[in-house]
């Protein structure tokens, strides 16, 4: 076997139109080789593979997902690596909506494959995407265990009091309707990684942490066990998003219905992919929102402040939540990238003990780091997120026993 793929996890996230994936040594963190396919089903598609040191990109029609994997495999055999032949050790799926039923990571078997794809009715951009990927990587390495980790685990145990609606209950429990919440694997890795920089045991502290991408999220985390997120059945509740609304008035669903003739697809379609950063300003990428801004743009500058008013409101829910907080720590695209949004959405809360150091929180560094004064009660944070090592790690652990 090659030394490469030997003891290495083959990491899968497969999306509606696109298959990202990483081959990983979960011991070390090493990423042998990395990529995604894009555009799958559309007239032209194509992959981008990284791996040492080298790109390699291929432009062609992708029919489905079976397409997509066997792609995969064979630029990875053209570069160098043919994990038919050599194997790995396993295979991590991420699965975004696992429900009541998998609060844990799960050795894949027909079953679970018929449970997940059950659960579609509450993920229906996401899970039957995933179960596409598993069934592809279950046909290309029949002997190789695939993994299950699922995106609403860690939010499972959520005190009943943060989960539930106050809708009917006998609806609630008839239609599976329960805060789940999401990027659980991000807010795991990220809170447990912020202990390690803090030297503090995770069971000690009072974290919230603002995962900040096309999608956000916000969690409260208290020993170590999440109290509260921002996410809810679907991704959309919570923080203002790229695309998406986050909180609204549910009444403007019905409003949309009767007033504007919405169907109830178009309202979905409004709210997930019309709105947000994007309804408000026209771009959902914060690059080009900066740039907008600087030019003078007013409704750019208004979408930056609703987005910040919204993280706002939800660090102030957490700090009463958790009774203080210990670490605040940003992640993902905009989070790690960001100093504006970092600086702004903390403004003005030295009173509470949460201040940002001007010097640190611009440097120009990848690695996490510790972006509060020296001696400030709570520590500020930037941790690069790692959900493709947390999934590998996972998965190891569930082959390994």
């Amino acid at each position: 076997m090659s030394k490469t793929a030997e003891g290495m996890v083959l990491v899968i996230n497969s999306g509606s139109s696109s298959i990202k994936y990483q081959l990983v040594d979960p011991d070390s963190g090493v990423v042998a080789a990395s990529g995604m396919v894009e555009r799958i089903g559309e007239d032209e598609g194509g992959i981008e593979h990284r791996a040492d040191g080298e790109t390699t990109e291929r432009r062609e029609r992708i029919a489905d997902h079976a397409a997509g994997l066997r792609l995969i495999f064979d630029t990875f055999a053209a570069t160098g690596h043919d994990l038919v032949r050599e194997g790995v050790r396993a295979v991590g799926h991420r699965v975004v909506h696992g429900g009541e039923v998998f609060y844990r990571p799960t050795l894949i078997d027909d079953d679970v494959v018929a449970a997940i794809s059950e659960l579609a009715a509450l993920a229906p951009l996401h899970n039957p995407a995933n179960v596409a990927g598993i069934e592809s990587a279950r046909a290309l390495l029949p002997g190789v265990p695939q993994v299950a980790v699922f995106d609403t685990a860690f939010f499972h145990g959520l005190p009943a009091a943060a989960k539930t609606y106050a809708i009917d209950a006998k609806v609630a429990a008839a239609h599976g309707i329960r805060k789940y919440g999401f990027h659980g694997t991000s807010h795991e890795y990220v809170s447990g990684r912020a202990a390690e920089l803090l030297g503090r045991d995770p069971a000690e502290l009072r974290q919230i942490v603002f995962h900040l991408g096309n999608g956000a999220s916000a969690s409260a985390i208290r020993g170590g066990h999440p109290i509260d997120t921002s996410m809810g059945l679907t991704p959309l509740e919570g923080l203002v998003m790229g695309t998406r609304s986050g909180d609204l008035d549910p009444g403007i669903v019905a409003h949309l219905a009767r007033s504007a003739h919405l169907d109830i697809d178009a309202i979905d379609t409004l709210l997930n992919r019309d709105s947000g950063i994007k309804g408000l300003s026209g771009v959902n990428d914060f690059r080009e929102l900066r740039r907008l801004i600087d030019g003078g743009d007013e409704a750019a500058r208004l979408a930056y402040d609703v987005y910040i008013h919204r993280l706002r409101r939800y660090l102030g829910a957490y700090l009463i939540e958790l009774g203080g907080v210990d670490a605040i720590t940003f992640t993902a695209g905009v989070g790690e990238n960001s100093p504006q949004v970092r600086a702004d959405a903390l403004a003005g809360l030295g009173g509470f003990g949460i201040e940002v150091d001007p010097a640190a929180n611009t440097a120009e560094d990848r690695a996490a780091r510790r972006i509060s004064p020296p001696g400030a009660p709570v520590a500020v944070l930037v941790v690069p997120t790692n959900e493709e090592l947390a999934i590998a790690r996972a998965a190891r652990q569930v082959v390994d026993g």
